[in-house]
């Protein structure tokens, strides 16, 4: 669900209103549960009956309770179920008795069937934002008419969160179809995006596409290729796009699909060199810090995966001794494309590099690894520390071919020499020893 929508539940609770008046309780309730984000208490997703909770409910029901109203946390805890973004985990083994309440009389009967209430995640990833919160505390104020919108989302010029997600959503769209490999157009998206982000210029906006593509970087997901990733983006823009990932799971299985699809194989000899190296390998950009989207319940590694689809890989390695074998006969020397050598399909990949090629003037040798991705230029790769020690010994002659954009419409760009010359190294995998 987007922030409005959620915005018109908090607005309209079903409130116990016998007697007349309306009853403050899940207002308060909800008021205690955003305390509890908003001070750092809540560090996941689970907001428990305890003391602390009680207390701040006590504090809220104060303010808000009329004469009749009584300090009864129990009740909203458990009838807040019913409004359609608040759930139970159920203790075990109550799982039958819980389903047959229809109320909780007591605290006694939350303690003894439920361990702890959650949030949709998408919500709790909202909730993460002070914009968003003081949007839903009023919202909440509105069932006991005491408050309004009141302008809260609007900024002096920047980006306001519902235009942030007008934006993602399109982008999200465009990646799914990128990723599906069907056809779409991005100045189409952009002129449908217009009237919603209060016209802003189609600079603004393309600038926006790439602050996505650089926030989908850091989550360890792939980007769309034409909008290359911008590092200088709002920290509201992030907790944008991690509630759309909250509310959006298929979004994540369409990534683990693409990361591992099976590849077709492209033959080499049908791309001419000129077609597809590109001449200017990635400039350096601001590191990315690869923050995990702490509460989704579902955590995609697009990279992590793509590097172990031995597929992509093995075709990738093939489409480049194709292209090797190529450039070296169009250069005249037929006789050293004879002896270009596929080492890690004939010896195994253990040797870090994948293939033995030439230099057609020279005549030296040259160790090719081989990189491969279906994102763009500057989606992230592994290497491994065989891979980076060989790279350094043999720095003249290694060259690392970087190819992306491989299933539609396959680019390389070539790094030479030690790797870590080129790009910053992270580890990522450790050796455990008894």
């Amino acid at each position: 669900m987007s922030l409005l929508d959620y915005e018109r539940r908090f607005s309209a609770l079903r409130l116990n209103a016998s007697g007349g008046n309306k009853s403050p309780h899940k207002v308060a309730m909800l008021l205690a549960v955003i305390d509890r984000i908003e001070s750092g208490q809540a560090t996941d997703n689970r907001f428990y009956f305890d003391e602390g909770l009680r207390q701040g409910f006590g504090r809220h029901v104060r303010e808000l309770a009329g004469s009749s109203d009584r300090n009864n946390p129990h009740l909203p805890f458990f009838h807040l179920r019913g409004d359609g973004f608040w759930d139970h985990k159920v203790r075990p083994g109550q799982r039958e008795s819980y389903e047959r309440l229809s109320t909780a009389t007591s605290p006694g009967i939350i303690d003894s069937h439920i361990e702890y209430a959650f949030l949709d995640e998408e919500l709790f990833e909202l909730l993460g934002n002070q914009i968003v919160r003081e949007l839903l505390k009023a919202a909440l104020l509105t069932n006991l008419d005491e408050s309004s919108r009141r302008g809260i989302l609007q900024t002096q010029r920047g980006w306001d969160w519902l235009e942030c997600e007008f934006l993602i959503g399109e982008y999200m769209v465009m990646l799914e179809k990128h990723l599906q490999g069907v056809p779409y157009s991005k100045a189409e998206h952009r002129r449908s995006l217009q009237p919603r982000l209060n016209n802003r210029s189609n600079g603004a906006i393309e600038f926006k596409h790439q602050n996505v593509s650089a926030v989908l970087l850091e989550l360890g997901l792939p980007y769309i290729p034409g909008y290359k990733p911008a590092f200088n983006y709002q920290q509201q823009l992030k907790q944008v796009v991690l509630s759309y990932l909250a509310g959006h799971q298929k979004l994540l299985d369409d990534v683990s699909l693409s990361a591992d699809k099976k590849i077709t194989d492209q033959d080499g000899a049908i791309f001419t060199w000129d077609r597809v190296f590109d001449p200017d390998p990635p400039e350096h950009i601001p590191r990315v810090m690869e923050a995990k989207p702490k509460y989704l319940a579902r955590q995609v590694d697009y990279t992590e995966r793509e590097s172990r689809n031995r597929q992509l890989g093995r075709s990738a390695e093939a489409f480049i001794v194709a292209l090797e074998k190529q450039r070296l006969s169009l250069a005249g020397r037929p006789d050293l494309a004879d002896e270009v050598v596929w080492s890690s399909e004939d010896y195994g990949d253990g040797l870090g590099y994948d293939i033995r090629s030439f230099d057609a003037l020279s005549e030296e040798e040259r160790f090719l690894e081989v990189k491969a991705t279906n994102s763009g230029k500057y989606q992230p790769f592994f290497i491994s520390e065989n891979e980076r020690a060989f790279s350094n010994d043999f720095a003249s002659a290694f060259r690392l071919y970087r190819v992306y954009e491989f299933e539609q419409a396959p680019r390389l760009f070539v790094l030479p020499g030690a790797i870590e010359r080129h790009v910053q190294l992270s580890p990522k995998v450790y050796q455990a020893r008894f």
